[in-house]
């Protein structure tokens, strides 16, 4: 069964503007794939996740990318965050 990828916007600064519906789905993933790790850690920790977290943006290389659809392949759980665009 394929994955499911979450596409969940966060916030740029203040970690109390996150929804509890974003915190939940960050909760739920195996996986995060994340425009800026530095910046997302924080974030998931917030969040209480436990997710993986991998990095992916406009320069990643295409192993990166192949490596989120492999992810989402094997079925495991992958959001997005922020949100970036996949070429």
């Amino acid at each position: 069964m394929a994955g499911t990828l979450y596409v969940v916007a966060t916030p740029l600064g203040n970690l109390g503007d996150l929804s509890p519906r974003a915190a939940d789905t960050l909760k739920r993933v195996a996986v995060v794939a994340a425009e800026d790790t530095r910046h997302s850690k924080p974030l998931l920790h917030h969040a209480g996740s436990h997710a993986e977290l991998i990095s992916f943006h406009e320069h990643s290389s295409d192993r990166a990318l192949e490596r989120i659809l492999r992810i989402l392949t094997d079925g495991r759980t992958s959001p997005s965050s922020p949100t970036p665009a996949l070429r």
